[in-house]
């Protein structure tokens, strides 16, 4: 099915055409039985009701800090992993058969998927992490990608995982499906790996502003694509990785990130909606968006259909709070290193947080800032759960 549907996206002025992508259960997904879900407090709390205490899942927890999920990498490579539906259910499922506190699980793959289905080679090296070979360079490489991606050929195996993982999750909890967001994967594609200074992908903004933007909406158009194929196929919480968002002015995260985020989410809403899918709420982690500017514009969910804002660990809750107003759900925000601190440490900083996110008051899913880090010992991660689960009761 290749449909062309027209609509006017909340916030945006003018029309914008969207195309339904190429899905094998695109007709299908309504006659699919899933179990009934135990624990919905995750998608009570992301569209801002008050729950009795926060949902807590953590970023990578899935990962490294896992004795079962590194005996498993033993065999197999990390795009092995991810690229297996069997594999990747199966270290989605290990942390939630380890920690019966978690109240979300997270399908194991990785955002650079994305950059792939688009042609580009992408590696994990040991030392130095995710590699790009041949990265873009100018604007005369953006012909070196696909101008059409059909998802279900290149991305169809997180599909199979998510149907997988949803069936073996036999209702305990939730499911979420993410990706990418467009700025960061950008980075990823021009830098040819991680960076520090962004001087390779930032100067793409600065020398070819329209080229840039044309880049984003085509990443954007995919990364859309992908979030849709994890709905139908039984995602029922969707999250944005917007890693690098930091990196960028004001200015730029207003020019050329938000545009291409905005136009994910409408396009997801949209799409969902002329299927006759019910509604999937939406998390945005734009980790280092700190300026009111910026998070103003993130603060109303039927502008940018967002329904949560995840923040990284050096803000604190009340102020933005104060900032976005209470129609925005909010996610985070405890320091990834708080894992490190003891279990007295741990205790005592899971205390002193939960009580400032209950000042902030509105809906509040509990996470870290970022992800979890390999280091961890897993009985840590556990005590942080049960702290969570303690101290975030309202």
């Amino acid at each position: 099915m290749s449909t062309q549907v027209t609509t006017s996206p909340s916030g945006q002025n003018g029309q914008t055409e969207y195309k339904i992508p190429n899905l094998k259960n695109i007709n299908t997904w309504k006659q699919t039985q899933w179990p009934k879900l135990k624990n919905d407090l995750i998608l009570r709390a992301v569209n801002g009701d008050k729950t009795d205490r926060a949902p807590v899942w953590v970023m990578r927890q899935a990962g490294r800090y896992l004795p079962e999920f590194l005996a498993l990498r033993a065999d197999h490579s990390f795009f092995e992993c991810c690229q297996t539906p069997t594999l990747s259910s199966t270290l989605t499922l290990q942390p939630i058969q380890r920690y019966p506190l978690l109240d979300s699980s997270i399908i194991f793959c990785d955002i650079l998927v994305v950059p792939q289905a688009l042609g580009l080679e992408v590696l994990m090296e040991p030392q130095r992490g995710p590699v790009l070979p041949s990265p873009l360079i100018d604007p005369g490489h953006l012909t070196r990608l696909k101008t059409e991606v059909d998802v279900e050929k290149e991305l169809g195996y997180v599909f199979e995982a998510i149907t997988m993982t949803r069936r073996k999750l036999e209702g305990k909890i939730p499911l979420i499906g993410f990706c990418g967001a467009p700025w960061t994967l950008m980075a990823y594609m021009v830098e040819g790996g991680g960076s520090k200074t962004f001087e390779k992908s930032k100067s793409w903004l600065y020398k070819w502003p329209e080229e840039s933007k044309g880049l984003l909406k085509r990443i954007a158009d995919v990364c859309a694509d992908l979030l849709i194929g994890q709905v139908l196929a039984g995602a029922q919480l969707l999250q944005v990785f917007d890693s690098w968002a930091g990196e960028l002015t004001p200015h730029q995260f207003q020019q050329f990130a938000l545009p291409s985020l905005l136009h994910i989410s409408h396009k997801v809403h949209h799409v969902l909606s002329t299927l006759g899918h019910p509604s999937i709420p939406i998390i945005l982690f734009p980790k280092g968006v700190h300026s009111p500017q910026s998070l103003r514009l993130l603060s109303d969910p039927k502008i940018t259909g967002y329904s949560a804002l995840g923040l990284d660990w050096t803000l604190d809750p009340v102020e933005v709070r104060e900032i976005v107003g209470m129609k925005v759900a909010l996610q985070g925000n405890f320091d990834p290193v708080v894992l490190y601190g003891g279990r007295e440490g741990i205790e005592r900083e899971v205390e002193r947080v939960c009580n400032r996110w209950k000042l902030a008051g509105g809906g509040w899913i509990a996470n870290l800032g970022h992800g979890i880090t390999p280091g961890v010992k897993p009985e840590d991660m556990g005590w942080f759960l049960e702290c969570v689960h303690r101290f975030s009761k309202r």
